[in-house]
């Protein structure tokens, strides 16, 4: 399980240190309300890339991770395709509406627009290389775009907008797209896009509502935030996320290959799938505090000094921010063991549930009492959530439970109404990453 998770991490590590560094650059340079504008830009990239993995890569670890050589190379074409033209269309989207807009905000969905493409291939091909087991390859990619922003984000600082910060970070992401395309064999092709969206319908609709689902409540919150109190008020949500940022990075590489290791727990042990679930969540939750609670102990001088004049608002929400993630971290647990039983309708409905919550939460909070009620809002959001998502996993594995040999084994209750039982055909499904 060690070597399974090594590359994961490191792969994710290197991304989301990237990520860092510019969040933190950006708000060093720009200020509160200009990085509140570049974040507006950031969370709509959250989104389209959601939409690119749902359609496009998900499908493909699921049903093509350790596949021959000779059916893995075209649909890794086809694939990541798909991303290029996932990036095009909503690319052009973004570019148009940039126009209409105009002013920062808009030059900044303008530029976005411009370099969605590029954004989408490079992280098509982190997924295309973890399905052929290539973790290395995965990593060296991210760390190319990390190498490539370096100089990017210096001539960027030069110009010292908004639109040339987005600029930068996507045209370093196309050379590492690039440096993807020399590496990985296959190369992109947007014209099987159609075909591949044709053929895997029954994941891929399914993936985009679930992972669409979270970060369009991400998008809508903090659209409603900057209504509501102000773009300086997302600037401060997104310092927070910063600050948790290294934590963030640890548990995104553990969702690489938890609900494959949550599947060879059912396949192995199934009685025990609840207990690995249980301290999963809670292994990343405990961390959460933790890392939370040494964030409470640094000094102002230091804050200052990573997120310039962003650390006064954003350190005021690390309590609650570190709540939600300690929150959002028991419920990967749950989310885990559900990918792995099948247990698709259960899943898609805490996923609503959990967008829709979301979206009250920091929206009613902020209506209350500005940007720390928004934070206090989602916070409680999330644990709620993760209650949910606790007991349809427990609902959920009241039902026939698979042996070796597919088999099933009755349990007490059976699955909801429409529900496959573990070890149906939808298995396949539990090797999709969170």
């Amino acid at each position: 399980m060690l070597g399974r998770l090594s590359w994961g991490l490191a792969d994710q590590a290197a991304c989301s240190l990237t990520n860092f560094a510019v969040g933190v650059y950006v708000a060093r340079s720009l200020g509160a309300a200009a990085f509140g504008v570049f974040s507006l830009a950031w969370l709509t990239y959250g989104v389209v890339l959601n939409v690119a993995r749902g359609l496009a890569t998900d499908p493909l670890v699921v049903r093509f991770s350790g596949a021959p050589a000779e059916s893995w190379r075209p649909a890794a074409a086809r694939a990541s395709g798909t991303a290029l033209g996932v990036g095009a269309a909503l690319g052009t989207v973004c570019l148009l509406t940039g126009l209409a807009l105009g002013g920062r905000v808009g030059a900044a969905f303008a530029c976005l627009g411009v370099v969605l493409p590029g954004l989408l291939l490079q992280d098509a091909w982190r997924f295309v290389f973890f399905a052929a087991g290539e973790g290395k390859r995965a990593f060296l990619n991210d760390l190319v775009w990390g190498l490539a922003l370096v100089p990017a984000l210096l001539l960027a600082a030069r110009a010292g907008t908004v639109a040339a910060f987005v600029l930068a970070w996507g045209a370093a992401a196309a050379v590492a797209a690039l440096y993807g395309c020399l590496r990985s064999g296959p190369r992109p092709r947007p014209t099987g896009a159609r075909g591949w969206l044709a053929d895997h319908r029954d994941l891929g609709y399914r993936y985009l509502v679930e992972n669409v689902s979270l970060s369009g409540a991400s998008q809508v919150r903090a659209y409603g935030l900057g209504a509501i109190v102000g773009v300086g008020a997302v600037g401060a949500v997104r310092g927070a996320e910063l600050l948790l940022g290294p934590f963030l990075a640890l548990l995104m590489g553990l969702s690489l290959v938890t609900v494959a290791e949550a599947a060879r727990v059912l396949r192995t042990a199934p009685h025990r799938l609840g207990r690995f679930c249980l301290m999963l969540g809670g292994g990343q939750a405990v961390a959460a505090l933790l890392w939370g609670g040494a964030l409470l102990l640094v000094p102002d001088r230091a804050g200052e000094l990573v997120l310039g004049g962003v650390w006064p608002a954003a350190s005021e929400l690390i309590v609650p921010a570190t709540l939600g993630v300690a929150g959002a971290g028991l419920g990967t647990g749950a989310a885990a063991g559900l990918r792995a039983l099948g247990a698709a309708r259960r899943s898609l409905r805490c996923q609503l549930f959990a967008s829709t919550l979301y979206v009250g939460g920091g929206l009613g909070g902020a209506v209350a009492t500005g940007t720390t009620g928004s934070a206090w809002g989602v916070a409680a959001a999330t644990l709620v959530s993760s209650t949910v998502w606790w007991l349809q996993l427990r609902a959920a594995l009241r039902g026939p439970l698979p042996v070796p040999g597919g088999a099933a084994v009755p349990a007490p209750s059976s699955a909801g109404p429409g529900e496959r039982a573990a070890g149906t055909p939808s298995a396949p499904e539990a090797t999709q990453p969170k």
